[in-house]
């Protein structure tokens, strides 16, 4: 009989690109059935599944302890968790990236606020010393909430500000112009080694590098030194993780620097190499016996 494993996802996932489904042959091929269950499910029957992978339940932002309700259920039942509730909850808020920083990430810069009444725009320019900020919420996801701030931000921009961040805490960047002129890289470790890489390049105009909003995604052969910056961050992380995205710009210095480590549910754009569905399934597969 095939071994069992639910790939978590969400209700309507017709709003995003995902290529997740590429690895369900590959863990066919290791004798693991797998079955796509949405999070929001009633009566999922966790109990019945091996495994449960945290595949594209992308929606989760809206209502995070909901979700952390249902990994903690998950965690409960005999199904192993993957990654692991551990490392969901150090990874769930931005927060993490001071941590890293803290052992020696060269991360982008960033300032943090509880709430909205902390912040005070001419004194984060002042801090960052650049001619553009970005905002964005300690949890959230896909680019959502995130703004662009130059230092005569309108009062229109100001109060979408203050309505987004009312009651959530959120942290402030300077806007690292690289990533509109060479994009940002994407490095993938599966089961503890490197798999692939990618480039995602926003569309004219844009700075998003979602290609929900129109980037283009290349499969790249790391820059000279990133893939050794890459794996040390990921080497940091306790417990491994069996899958990392590691998100990094080029600083106006050259240096690459983290914008993110996603341990949760990240795209992990199988369709850019042909082996790394494979590679997944076996690191997978690999965390029970």
């Amino acid at each position: 009989m095939p071994r069992r494993c639910a790939f978590l996802t969400m209700d309507d996932m017709s709003d995003f690109v995902t290529d997740a489904d590429l690895s369900i042959a590959p863990m066919n091929a290791l004798g693991w059935d797998v079955q796509m269950v949405p999070w929001r499910a009633r009566n999922a029957g966790w109990d019945d599944f091996e495994l449960v992978y945290i595949c594209t339940p992308w929606d989760y932002p809206d209502d995070v302890h909901g979700f952390l309700d249902v990994l903690e259920e998950i965690d409960r039942s005999s199904a192993k968790l993957v990654n692991s509730l551990d490392l969901v909850r150090w990874n769930l808020e931005k927060t993490y990236l001071r941590e890293l920083e803290s052992h020696g990430a060269a991360v982008v810069p960033s300032l943090w606020y509880s709430r909205i009444d902390e912040f005070d725009l001419e004194a984060a320019f002042a801090a960052h010393d650049v001619e553009s900020l970005v905002a964005k919420p300690v949890v959230g996801a896909n680019a959502a909430d995130t703004f662009v701030l130059d230092r005569s931000a309108d009062t229109k921009v100001m109060t979408s500000l203050a309505s987004a961040f009312e009651d959530r805490a959120f942290f402030v960047q300077p806007f690292i112009e690289s990533i509109r002129t060479e994009g940002e890289y994407s490095l993938f470790f599966l089961g503890g080694r490197y798999s692939h890489a990618i480039l995602k390049a926003p569309k004219a105009g844009d700075f998003r590098t979602q290609e929900e909003h129109g980037a283009r995604i290349m499969a790249v052969e790391p820059p000279v030194g990133l893939e050794r910056t890459a794996r040390n961050i990921v080497d940091m992380v306790e417990p491994r993780p069996v899958y990392v995205r590691a998100d990094f710009v080029r600083g106006d210095d050259g240096r690459f620097l983290l914008m993110e480590l996603e341990l949760i549910e990240p795209s992990l754009y199988f369709r850019t190499d042909p082996e790394s569905a494979r590679r997944f399934a076996m690191a997978l597969t690999g965390t029970v016996a």
